[in-house]
């Protein structure tokens, strides 16, 4: 956005768009309180309408500090910093964060803490190599150009690099255009046929990391989960005869315990399709650990954990005594368990 234009505006524009840019994610400092806390703050606030201006006032306080330590240095003297138009340029940063982390399947909380619901547009995957790819370009060509002019002996008026940062921004709307449209092709081809005779409560259609018109289809049934591939371009739902059936667990005292547990209700406000899967633990320590699944991330890789179980890399565990009470959490894929306490 920067070199689009906005660093013509006022000094200081690129390094301030970048650092706001980043500043929501800030909240992984929450991770310093255990991997539940982090957890249930993780695009939280900082990824919210209501921190983005906070978000910016920190980065801008931060980019007023460099500035006088430098003693008020600018690459352009007749282009001084324009603190209020820096401010906006910073919220604006923020925004583009939200939108961006919007449109992956993990999704966001914009009205935080007003609201705790979750917002997906489910289009492209956490990582989208496209996407990454467009930008990279729009950043590295423009310093290629300058190498030749160097050689020519020629300068260029102001900041390089306008039409192709411009550029890649388009071809990032264009490519969220694409994806949307094969995403609803993804979701119709879902939602119009049975699975085992069943009728499909709610469908939904998640991206593929390698191929752009691949997707991974959830069904939930009555009784049961389809984990289901689809082409878009067909659109044809279980190409290769890939349908994978996931009965829904019976409700147990010791589901409803972990389930009630602070990760517990962390998990399942997030989760879109969350199922579980119960483990008895033997002696020395008697109890349970139950594992919680989301399965719009079934397709991430799996460790094998305790008991064979598979635990996956968006995935969670609650530990149980043989009385129900919770002794232990984990988060992620890794095997260390340690008990978070309640939030006060």
């Amino acid at each position: 956005m920067g070199r689009a234009g906005l660093n013509r505006k006022t000094a200081l524009a690129t390094a301030t768009l970048t650092l706001a840019a980043e500043a929501p994610d800030l909240d992984v400092l929450g991770r310093l309180r255990g991997p539940a806390f982090g957890f249930a703050h993780h695009r939280g606030f900082t990824h919210s309408f209501l921190g983005v201006p906070i978000d910016a006032i920190v980065v801008l306080g931060f980019i007023y500090l460099v500035w006088r330590l430098r003693g008020r240095k600018i690459r352009d003297p007749h282009l001084p910093p324009r603190w209020r138009l820096l401010f906006l340029y910073a919220c604006l940063a923020g925004l583009s964060h939200i939108l961006l982390d919007f449109t992956n399947n993990y999704g966001v909380r914009p009205f935080w803490p007003f609201s705790e619901r979750w917002y997906s547009w489910d289009i492209v995957f956490i990582f989208e190599p496209i996407m990454f790819t467009m930008l990279l370009l729009g950043l590295i060509v423009p310093p290629l150009f300058s190498l030749i002019d160097r050689e020519v002996g020629t300068r260029p008026r102001g900041p390089r690099g306008r039409v192709a940062a411009a550029l890649a921004l388009i071809g990032v709307a264009l490519l969220w255009g694409v994806r949307d449209f094969e995403h609803r092709r993804a979701l119709a081809a879902l939602s119009v046929r049975t699975y085992q005779g069943a009728e499909p409560l709610r469908v939904s259609a998640y991206p593929a990391l390698s191929d752009p018109f691949r997707w991974y289809g959830v069904v939930e049934t009555p009784a049961f989960f389809v984990l289901a591939p689809v082409n878009s371009l067909g659109p044809e739902v279980d190409p290769d005869g890939e349908l994978t059936i996931r009965y829904k667990p019976e409700e147990t005292p010791i589901t409803l315990a972990a389930k009630r547990s602070y990760l517990g209700r962390v998990y399942l406000s997030w989760a879109q399709y969350p199922i579980s899967e119960t483990e008895i633990l033997s002696a020395p320590e008697k109890g349970y650990i139950v594992e919680f699944e989301d399965l719009r991330f079934a397709q991430l890789p799996s460790l094998l954990g305790r008991g064979r179980q598979r635990r996956s890399a968006l995935g969670a565990g609650v530990e149980l005594d043989q009385n129900l009470h919770v002794v232990g959490d984990m988060f992620g894929m890794g095997e260390k368990r340690t008990l978070t306490p309640e939030p006060k």
